[in-house]
């Protein structure tokens, strides 16, 4: 029979440490020394405590907590002498029917790992989802940490200790994530489509207009149909729009805008569904999924709000395919760039030409017309996987933005002299390569002085190189972003100044050309409140933090009041890999404090 958070709470030490046997491997203290802070609001408070001790416990006992766990496909899975949670967790991974190869490969990449680590090597094999990683996961999960450096690989081994804790905790509170299943299982829909190139690869690519992007809006379309909203369209730019009707006022009719007057405003949410070139399944599209997921609820409750609810799948935030990032947010605030229309992909076709294609009109008319009118909106929420490691260090599954970084992009040309590699002499030599990288080193230096400033040098390449040819032309992309509009136009005034005096000093000629430029963006104080009241509720430890990554709300910030919710991102928090990832259960978290905000904003309305 399932524990109750009630039974847990109330009952005899004792007798609680005993419901709580077997979360931590041989380690029943963690779960006792929790259990002095009843009682618990909620299973989230629960686990963090967890969290909290085994983090206070010095590292000599987190040491001994690792060692105390068996080797994936080891001697003890091989002689019966696992506990119970861990041969369940193993079977279902399929570590008990490995192939002779398969389990060959195993045992020397464990005995490669602990010679490194002087520890064994931990993963919730479980999974993000629970249901278990596949034996081929797995396997490239161990050889990819084997490469990791020590503190950093304990720290990732806590991590997963924590997380094979939930899902047992779970189990013992019979606590299915089901929303967060869903929403899980909707992005691993999504990213069956992805460009040509990429699919035959394995890797998730989605850019601007491209057969894949058409085909994510027309399930996206789907998806909000299916779940209950009231009309859904793909608009001018591409942008899929979803519309929940306030109250009773249901309209049977499409209308290319949300509907206004009679008094009832319209809360403004989403994010985007393209992705960079390899990138991840959850970067935008989970601030488009946890929003449809609210909206379904309702649906199926029968229940409409003193508002109406419109989603807004951006159709490009990332600007891969063209110099025109938050093209789909800008057309909603009247900035879309006329220019962009004429902008030509690697391929020569021009944004109207990809707009056409895809049936949309390609005229700045219809575009324009896409424009909102910020009195008929009460402001704009974005949830948003964090893309960084701070969360995911601290294990807080949600994060309360305070403001989105200033940022500016650029991209760049050196021009030097194309020569012999073989005769010029290192004197003689204008090369474009080299002024460059003196470029980044600096930019890497004069960011890393600057506190909580970035620069980055994200695209280097020398068109038609070859090995014996010194480069004569380099082409390189700038990204600077710093938390204050100031500091990162500091950032940009001395780099560009660089850019300048190595230049002048190598004898080489340089361009730029700026690409997208954002200020600063602070979350308006009453929505970071409610996101703050709904962390609250759900009993999870409240951390607020600034947003490093550009995003759609800071668009929406130059005509309306904004604020986001950051969740968890598993390995480090990477994104742009295809290693971005997060939990069912943090997405169940999100899912709820979502519609926490939807709750207050009803009461308030």
């Amino acid at each position: 029979m399932p524990i109750t958070l009630n039974r847990l709470n109330t009952a005899p030490l004792t007798e609680a440490a005993q419901l709580l046997d077997g979360l931590y491997e041989h380690s029943p203290w963690i779960a006792e020394q929790a259990l002095q802070q009843r009682p618990f609001a909620s299973l989230a408070a629960l686990k963090h405590a967890m969290v909290r001790v085994l983090n206070d416990a010095g590292t000599e006992q987190q040491l001994a907590l690792i060692r105390a766990h068996p080797e994936l496909a080891g001697k003890a899975m091989v002689s019966n002498t696992l506990t119970a949670e861990s041969t369940n967790e193993q079977t279902k991974a399929g570590l008990t029917h490995c192939t002779p190869e398969e389990f060959a490969h195993i045992q020397q990449l464990n005995a490669d790992y602990n010679a490194r680590f002087g520890f064994p090597f931990i993963l919730a094999v479980r999974g993000p989802r629970g249901t278990g990683l596949s034996k081929r996961e797995i396997i490239s999960t161990f050889e990819r940490r084997l490469h990791n450096p020590v503190d950093f690989e304990r720290a990732e081994c806590l991590r997963n200790i924590h997380r094979i804790a939930e899902i047992r905790l779970n189990d013992k509170f019979g606590c299915e994530p089901t929303l967060g299943n869903q929403v899980w299982d909707w992005h691993e829909d999504l990213a069956r489509h992805s460009d040509p190139g990429f699919a035959e690869q394995g890797q998730l690519t989605v850019t601007y207009l491209t057969d894949a992007h058409r085909a994510c809006a027309a399930d996206l379309q789907r998806r909000m149909l299916d779940c209950g909203f009231d009309e859904a369209y793909v608009d001018a730019v591409g942008n899929v729009v979803g519309v929940y009707h306030a109250n009773l006022h249901a309209d049977p009719h499409p209308n290319p805008l949300p509907p206004a007057g009679e008094g009832a405003k319209t809360l403004l949410t989403g994010s985007h569904f393209d992705t960079v070139r390899n990138g991840g399944k959850y970067d935008g599209r989970l601030g488009i999924f946890v929003p449809i997921a609210c909206v379904q609820q309702l649906h199926q409750a029968g229940r409409r709000l003193p508002f109406a609810i419109e989603v807004m799948a951006f159709a490009e935030e990332e600007g891969q395919r063209y110099k025109a990032t938050f093209l789909g947010s800008g057309a909603l605030t009247g900035h879309f760039n006329p220019a962009w229309l004429d902008q030509q992909d690697a391929d020569g076709i021009t944004m109207r030409a990809a707009m056409q294609h895809a049936s949309l009109p390609g005229t700045l008319e219809a575009i324009d017309a896409l424009q909102r009118d910020p009195a008929q909106y009460l402001g704009f929420v974005e949830v948003h996987i964090e893309q960084g490691p701070v969360l995911n260090e601290l294990d807080l599954p949600l994060g309360v933005v305070t403001s989105i970084n200033a940022s500016v992009r650029y991209q760049c040309e050196v021009v030097g002299m194309a020569c012999h590699a073989g005769t010029t002499p290192m004197r003689n030599r204008r090369d474009a390569a080299c002024a460059v990288a003196e470029l980044a080193l600096y930019a890497e230096q004069r960011a890393g002085a600057d506190g909580d400033s970035v620069a980055t040098v994200g695209m280097l390449q020398v068109p038609g190189g070859s090995i014996n040819v010194v480069p004569g032309r380099c082409l390189f992309s700038l990204d600077l972003r710093a938390p204050s509009n100031a500091q990162r136009d500091a950032l940009e005034r001395d780099i560009l100044a660089q850019l300048r005096t190595i230049c002048e000093r190598r004898g080489v000629r340089f361009s730029t050309e700026e690409t997208m430029r954002a200020a600063a963006a602070p979350s308006a104080p009453a929505w970071q409140a409610r996101w703050e009241a709904a962390v609250n509720a759900l009993g999870v430890p409240l951390h607020r933090m600034p947003s490093g990554a550009g995003h759609d709300a800071m668009k929406l910030h130059e005509v309306m009041p904004q604020a986001m919710l950051f969740v968890r991102g598993l390995h480090s928090g990477i994104s742009h890999n295809p290693l971005e990832a997060t939990t069912s259960e943090d997405m169940e978290l999100c899912v709820r404090a979502f519609s926490h905000l939807l709750e207050q904003l009803a009461t308030d309305h």
